[in-house]
């Protein structure tokens, strides 16, 4: 499987499994990534954040192939400038939000058109939110929202998320082309039908004429479990959901605060010069 290493594609979630509580990447991380694209392999990331929240990263993090936003709405060439994939919300998810936000006034919300972070229910979960990814939002109502929404997230505290997830389950068959997935213990998040960072996986691996490469994938929450599945090796940090150990292919003995990608970087290697 690891014949050649100029054949291997490493893609990384960020929040929790390249980068820790901190936001910081560490040296570890990014000398190992490094390393592994000057011999020849690919790094990417695929993240739930937006373009506009991922992009104060990439000043630090170099990547060699596209990148996957939104959980799976997009996928994005940095160096191009360009979508090479996306796939939007139906319109009938501005109807679901505003009931969701009814039924839950003190649940923060943001909804990622192509540009621009629009908030309709303020927190200061969703300010902290906000200020993590470096983002200023606008806030209006949701129907002043633009329209073409990648994705829809909702921010609660870890004790009361089940409230959202119950009323938005209690609605959803009125939505059949939306699904929704916790991304995090205190985030739930609205995204079209099928649409995972796997789907998009896919699509990043025809649109760049990867069928021959052996694909890594690395995540640590239930938002990352397509994409361990979609990749021929799945792995994820030890600090990983229960879920995600589950299914994934490898369980590292270390976690995100201990450099995990390094790591599987380390695991790559081993494996091609064992050929």
């Amino acid at each position: 499987m690891f014949e050649d290493i100029s054949k291997v594609l490493l893609i990384t979630d960020m929040d929790g499994t390249f980068l820790p509580a901190s936001k910081r990447p560490s040296a570890e991380n990014l000398a190992a990534v490094e390393r592994l694209m000057a011999a020849g392999g690919r790094f990417s990331i695929a993240t739930g954040r937006s373009l506009q929240a991922s992009m104060q990263y990439f000043e630090q993090v170099r990547v060699n192939c596209p990148i996957i936003m939104c959980n799976g709405g997009m996928v994005y060439d940095l160096h191009e400038n360009r979508q090479i994939y996306d796939v939007y919300l139906p319109d009938s998810a501005r109807e679901m939000v505003k009931r969701i936000l009814a039924a839950n006034p003190d649940v923060g919300c943001e909804c990622l058109p192509i540009e621009g972070v629009y908030v309709p229910q303020m927190t200061q979960m969703e300010r902290e939110h906000c200020n993590i990814c470096k983002v200023t939002p606008v806030l209006c109502g949701v129907d002043e929202i633009p329209p073409n929404w990648y994705k829809a997230l909702f921010a609660q505290t870890a004790d009361r998320l089940h409230e959202v997830i119950e009323y938005a389950d209690s609605i959803s068959c009125e939505y059949p082309d939306i699904d929704l997935v916790v991304s995090a213990p205190i985030y739930y998040e609205m995204l079209p039908k099928n649409i995972s960072k796997g789907s998009a996986l896919k699509e990043l691996r025809k649109a760049c004429g990867m069928e021959d490469f052996t694909i890594v994938a690395v995540g640590d929450y239930n938002n990352d479990i397509e994409m361990l599945e979609a990749a021929d090796v799945g792995i994820c940090p030890s600090n990983a959901a229960d879920d995600v150990k589950r299914i994934a292919d490898v369980v590292l003995d270390v976690s995100c605060e201990e450099s995990a990608i390094a790591a599987v970087t380390e695991y790559i290697f081993e494996r091609v010069g064992a050929k």
